[in-house]
Formats: C-alpha cells, sequence, structure tokens
C-alpha cells in the first residue's frame, strides 16, 4: 500500500442526515430500527446531534441503470432517490412490520432478489427512503426464489 493510500485510509464512515422533526427520528431509528446511541450532544441555540451505531458501514456506488434495476425488482417501478440507506437485519418481513407500525410508509413489501435477499422499501422519518434486507443464503433445493419478481 502507497503512503498515499495510506494516509486517505478510512476508519468510519457517518451518514449526517438532517431532521427536520430531531424527536421523532431519534425515537424511529433508535427505539424501533434498535440503533444503539454512541454519542448525544447539545450545543448553542436548541443544536442537538445524536451518533447512532448502524453496524458495518459500506459505501454502495451504482449507476443510473443499476438504481432502475434495484427499484424494478424491490419496488416494481422508479422510485428511489439519489440517496437511499439500506440496512441489514435478521428478520425483513417483522423488521419492516415494525417500522411500518412506527410510522414508516411502506413502498414495497418483502421480496425476494436473484441475489438471495429478501427487501422491503420504505419511506422514513428525516426523508430518507430506506431498504430492509435480510441476507437468505443459499437457494432452495428446488434451485428458484421464494417470492416472484416482478417482470422487468
Amino acid at each position: 500500500m502507497s503512503d498515499r493510500a495510506r494516509d486517505a485510509t478510512v476508519l468510519q464512515m457517518r451518514l449526517v442526515v438532517e431532521a427536520d422533526d430531531y424527536d421523532a427520528a431519534i425515537a424511529f431509528y433508535r427505539d424501533v430500527l434498535g440503533l444503539p446511541e454512541e454519542l448525544a450532544i447539545a450545543g448553542p441555540d436548541g443544536a442537538r446531534v445524536t451518533i447512532l451505531q448502524a453496524g458495518r458501514a459500506t459505501l454502495e456506488i451504482a449507476n443510473p441503470a443499476q438504481k432502475l434495476y434495484i427499484d424494478a425488482l424491490e419496488v416494481g417501478r422508479p422510485v428511489a432517490p439519489r440517496i437511499r440507506v439500506a440496512f441489514e437485519v435478521v428478520d425483513g418481513a417483522a423488521s419492516t412490520t415494525q417500522l411500518v407500525q412506527a410510522g414508516a410508509e411502506l413502498i414495497a413489501p418483502p421480496t425476494e432478489t436473484p441475489w438471495r435477499s429478501l427487501n422491503s422499501r420504505m419511506k422514513a422519518p428525516a426523508g430518507l427512503q430506506v431498504t430492509l434486507f435480510q441476507e437468505l443464503g443459499p437457494k432452495t433445493p428446488e434451485g428458484g426464489p421464494r417470492v416472484p419478481l416482478p417482470q422487468l
């Protein structure tokens, strides 16, 4: 590894989101989705920030064709903004139900993808479009997906 690459090594990624209803966003992401609170800071003039842990972070960069393909698989039509947040969960169906009951607007129910994950899509607090995904593991013995996929 070159000195330049070593100096640019990223140690953490944070997605910073402005929330008009700060308390509702914290309640949703911390209390319902279950992201543990790492740090909460209050500043002057009512300024507040809470840093929530979200496990391992990755940056997924997709070209426009891939973004359309993912929308077609997960939702059946183009809906995603330029930035969408995805969270891996243990139980995609139960987590989707829990978030919808807490106020998220369901865009698409859990749907199995060709890469063997169960993905759902929601409009969530702080203006974020959220995908929940559950990794399903190897294909079933029959070799096919368990959930019908939308036609492309």
